[in-house]
């Protein structure tokens, strides 16, 4: 099911093979929450710029369209007309981040919908029939995602309950699995990793979780309010407890800095909003860094966003077109700006695997790093680095 082909250092690089084609590792997860990706992006546009895996969300799409109509629709696979792998977040991320009105209890979480203020209630069982009805490639165990800079009581009471949901989880998953109704019999189910930013609480969950042998484990909670230096070190101490035979998810991260850095602690899946929802206000992603695409100097500007670059934007049009079509409000602007920067992610994640198989990652990273002004070559040979 997921083999590592190459490593360096803790940097793995792998293939996942999954009911719904295989998965090269690392990889990029291109974030359409509702089953779509903001910024009028189709499932062809998917294909064509590299999209491996499209994620979605549960609670978006339990409460709008509800997700007993995508099972009557044949699962979200044949709903989006996409056929590649699919992972759909748990929707505890967004019980937690949009409910206002929120009671915790060991059976779930009771709140009020964002759209019609309409009462919900959400456990693990309810969270793994969503998913199961969505036949998702991969489910997400449900969980709470507690402040980053949450006090260490909270936060470990908040690990022993995410903890028992997990096996609730695990539970209601191989009994939906062996429905014979359900949309996905072979559905995969990621545990998530959580306590904050206190290296002992997740070492210890992190070996708790391990023991139950599931399919995957994502480190979820970060990227919420800590620094990177904070996630970076909580990653470097808690990703060697998880098990290196699976693949690692870190959850909502995030920017190519953040992903090479993820690389080389042994990540193997990312996901963020941030292309879609940058390009969407005219900002695009280079390997010369961010461009604001609203600066008057882009104008008169006949290049394409980047110059070499085989996106569908680069390939026909100029910087100067898509700033016109920015200011002029025109959904075509965002669109192209979308589909440049999930190409520019996919395609970096494409260079990343490519690194790790000619055993050049390091020194990818830091010409990465060094082209996207991330960082000074001359302040770090001063360091001695």
């Amino acid at each position: 099911m997921y083999k590592i082909l190459k490593q360096e250092g803790r940097a793995k690089r792998a293939v996942f093979h999954t009911p719904h084609g295989e998965i090269q590792t690392p990889v990029f997860m291109n974030v359409g929450t509702v089953a779509a990706i903001k910024g009028a992006v189709s499932t062809e546009d998917l294909e064509q710029i590299k999209c491996q895996v499209e994620l979605s969300n549960t609670y978006h799409l339990h409460v709008r369209p509800g997700d007993r109509l995508i099972k009557e629709m044949g699962g979200l696979h044949k709903f989006m007309s996409w056929e590649r792998p699919i992972l759909t977040d748990s929707g505890g991320f967004q019980v937690f981040s949009l409910a206002g009105l929120r009671k915790i209890k060991e059976e779930g979480v009771y709140f009020h919908s964002h759209i019609d203020g309409a009462k919900i209630f959400m456990g693990p069982e309810e969270s793994m029939q969503i998913q199961s009805n969505l036949g998702s490639t991969i489910a997400m165990a449900f969980d709470e995602c507690a402040p980053a800079l949450a006090d260490r009581s909270y936060v470990e009471n908040s690990v022993e309950r995410t903890t028992r949901w997990l096996m609730r989880c695990k539970n209601k998953m191989a009994e939906l699995n062996a429905s014979p109704d359900t949309v996905n019999p072979k559905q995969y189910l990621f545990g998530i990793n959580q306590g904050a930013i206190f290296s002992d609480l997740r070492i210890d969950h992190a070996k708790r979780i391990s023991e139950l042998l599931l399919d995957g484990y994502a480190v979820g909670g970060l990227a919420v309010g800590e620094s990177h230096e904070e996630m970076y070190h909580i990653l470097d101490e808690v990703v060697p407890y998880l098990p290196k035979e699976k693949p690692t998810y870190l959850m909502g991260v995030g920017t190519p800095a953040n992903i090479l850095e993820g690389v080389e602690r042994g990540i193997d899946f990312f996901d963020c909003v941030y292309p879609s929802r940058n390009g969407r206000h005219g900002h695009v992603y280079t390997n010369e860094g961010k461009r604001n695409l609203f600066n008057q100097k882009y104008e008169k500007d006949k290049r394409p966003i980047e110059e070499g670059c085989g996106c569908p934007t680069c390939r026909r049009y100029s910087r100067a077109y898509v700033r016109h079509l920015l200011k002029a409000k025109e959904m075509l602007g965002m669109r192209l700006c979308v589909l440049h920067n999930l190409y520019f992610y996919n395609t970096m994640m494409e260079e990343i695997r490519g690194a790790l198989d000619a055993g050049t990652f390091q020194s990818y990273k830091e010409e990465k790093l060094y082209g996207m002004g991330q960082i000074d070559r001359e302040k770090e040979q001063a360091d001695g680095r």
